[in-house]
């Protein structure tokens, strides 16, 4: 099938904070089979990802997707859709703040149901892709057969929404906002052994900084070559909105009705969304009798695990996949 970027308009959407859309354009891409010829898979990408998941130059987790890979384009429906204002199809939200991941759960399920799809075998999404997967799960908790958050919370914890918002004073107050941000947020990505291990106190040819400072300005510029401030002002700020309680009122009251099964991944050395977080979730689903799992990534290379530990990965979920 081919991966080309397609497009759904979705009219008159009102957001969960009451703003009202005309039209909302929701890009996709496709791997693999044709709608409804094969069990489908649905991909949602983290803050910095986009729609192109499998492809085979820059398919950003074609290490896992693809032909005879774990989530196998031969035997699965690979669908990607791009978040409204990422900015890889184009598109451009000024007024971010009147979205939540709520809003984009419900634009993606909207999709699904203009597709056709009549049952989503796996959701899954690595970050805030994961967290995504949590809403689409308590928006249609009948609709999923897995659905698997990687490194990621059904909710914004405080340490999160603290991030984000010092993140967001660094898009609107300065002079290199991407570049800054994306330094800041680094030291957040990964952890302080994974430094040690990488840097160990080295310093670069020249002599003139240290190596972990060179590493964050390539970084910081890497971003700011192929992403926009609109985008990354809106991936932040959705990343401060995670909450499928929001609607119904406790976390029991949005699970309750969840025939999934639901398999966490965390990471043990992730600064973002910590592992006890995870086991806290895992222990409220079992008193519901909601069948889960829990995997922990070993990986001393913190939140940015998800998308080097491949083996891992593959290992935990090759019999459910």
């Amino acid at each position: 099938m081919s991966n080309l970027l397609n497009k759904i308009t979705i009219s008159n959407f009102i957001t969960q904070r009451d703003v009202r859309f005309e039209k909302l354009d929701i890009s996709y891409q496709l791997f693999g089979q044709e709608i409804n010829k094969a069990p489908i898979v649905v991909v949602v990408h983290a803050l910095t990802g986009n729609s192109d998941v499998a492809g085979e130059e820059k398919g950003w987790w074609k290490t896992i997707i693809g032909k005879s890979k774990l989530v196998d384009t031969g035997k699965y429906t690979v669908l990607g859709f791009n978040i409204p204002g990422n900015a890889f199809d184009g598109s451009v939200i000024d007024n971010y703040k009147c979205f939540t991941t709520y809003d984009i759960a419900a634009l993606f399920n909207n999709c699904l149901r203009i597709l056709g799809v009549r049952k989503v075998y796996a959701a899954l999404g690595g970050s805030l892709g994961g967290c995504i997967a949590w809403e689409m799960l308590a928006q249609k908790p009948g609709f999923f057969e897995y659905v698997i958050p990687i490194a990621s919370d059904w909710k914004s914890t405080d340490w999160i929404i603290g991030q984000t918002y010092v993140q967001d004073k660094i898009l609107q107050n300065s002079s290199w906002p991407i570049y800054d941000a994306r330094m800041m947020a680094m030291l957040f990505y990964r952890s302080q052994p994974s430094m040690k291990l990488k840097f160990n106190r080295g310093r670069t040819e020249d002599n003139s900084m240290f190596n972990i400072e060179s590493w964050l300005n390539h970084h910081g510029h890497k971003l700011q070559k192929r992403f926009s401030l609109s985008a990354y002002k809106m991936m932040n700020h959705l990343l401060s909105t995670v909450d499928i309680s929001r609607q119904l009122g406790s976390f029991e009251n949005a699970v309750r009705n969840v025939s999934a099964t639901i398999i966490q991944i965390n990471i043990n050395s992730d600064l973002m969304f910590v592992t006890d977080e995870c086991m806290k979730t895992a222990d409220r689903l079992n008193k519901m009798q909601i069948e889960n799992h829990v995997y922990i990534i070993d990986s001393v290379h913190g939140h940015d695990a998800f998308l080097i530990e491949f083996e891992q990965i593959i290992n935990f979920l090759q019999i459910y996949l």
